[in-house]
C-alpha cells in the first residue's frame, strides 16, 4: 500500500484522467519535494496506488519523463531522477527540411539577437591564444566587402565566437542552429542570385576584439549582420 505521505503529496485523479495529467502530477511531485538528480522514484505501485490510477497509465507517464531525459533507470535503485540534457530534444528535430518557414525564421532571428550578445562574456573570458587563433581564421579568407558571401567563413569565424565564451550550451546551440543558417542563406541567395554581405567584415570584428570595448564590438556586429536583419525585418 502507498505510504501515508506519498498520498498526501500527490493528489488523487479519476481513473479515467489520461496520462498527461498524471505526467503533470508527477512534475509537480517532484518540484514540491526538491527532488535532485540521483534520488530514486517511488515504485509505480506506490504511485499507481496515491494517483488512484492503473499502473499502465504510470508507466506511460513515466515513459514520457524518460523520453525528456528527466528520468532513468538504474540497476537495483529502479527509476531515479536524471540530469535532463536541456538541448537534446531540440537537436533531434532541428531539421531545416521538416520545419515550416515561420519557424526557420524565428530560428535565425534568434540566432542574430544570440551574436548580439555575446560581446561582454567574450570581452570578459578572451585570451591572447584566442585572438590569435581567430586571427588566423580570418586570414584565410578574402576581407573585402565585395567578397561573395561564404557560409563556410561564417560559421568557423562565428564558431570560435562561441567556443571563446567558454559556454558549453552557446556553443551546442549555436551548432544546432548552423543547418537553420545554412538553410535560410541558401534560399536567399536562390532568389536574389547571391546573399549580402555587411560592410564590417571578419577582420573588422577581430580588430574590434583588440583594440575596442563591449560596446563597439556590438555595434560592429550589428553592422556586420546588418543584411541578415534586413531580410527578416521585411
Amino acid at each position: 500500500m502507498a505510504s501515508k505521505s506519498l498520498t498526501k503529496d500527490i493528489e488523487k485523479i479519476a481513473p479515467s484522467t489520461m496520462a498527461d495529467v498524471v505526467e503533470t502530477r508527477l512534475r509537480e511531485y517532484l518540484k514540491r519535494k526538491a527532488f535532485k538528480p540521483g534520488d530514486a522514484l517511488p515504485k509505480e505501485l506506490e504511485l499507481a496506488e496515491a494517483l488512484d490510477v492503473s499502473r499502465n497509465v504510470v508507466r506511460e507517464a513515466l515513459s514520457r519523463l524518460r523520453m525528456l531525459g528527466m528520468i532513468e533507470s538504474k540497476k537495483k535503485r529502479g527509476m531515479v531522477l536524471a540530469e535532463p540534457d536541456i538541448l537534446g530534444g531540440f537537436e533531434r528535430v532541428m531539421d531545416p527540411l521538416i520545419l515550416d518557414q515561420k519557424t526557420l525564421k524565428d530560428l535565425f532571428e534568434l540566432r542574430l539577437v544570440l551574436e548580439m550578445g555575446l560581446a561582454d562574456i567574450l570581452y570578459a573570458r578572451m585570451t591572447d591564444k584566442d585572438l590569435k587563433e581567430l586571427e588566423q581564421i580570418v586570414n584565410k579568407e578574402v576581407n573585402k566587402v565585395q567578397q561573395p558571401f561564404k557560409v563556410k567563413y561564417e560559421i568557423a569565424f562565428h564558431g570560435k565566437l562561441y567556443q571563446m565564451t567558454g559556454n558549453d550550451t552557446f556553443m551546442r546551440f549555436q551548432n544546432m542552429l548552423l543547418p537553420v543558417f545554412e538553410y535560410v542563406v541558401s534560399e536567399e541567395a536562390k532568389i536574389n542570385g547571391a546573399a549580402k554581405v555587411g560592410k564590417i567584415t571578419h577582420r573588422d570584428l577581430l580588430e574590434l576584439l583588440k583594440k575596442g570595448g563591449p560596446e563597439d564590438f556590438r555595434q560592429g556586429m550589428k553592422e556586420h549582420l546588418s543584411p541578415h536583419f534586413e531580410r527578416v525585418m521585411k
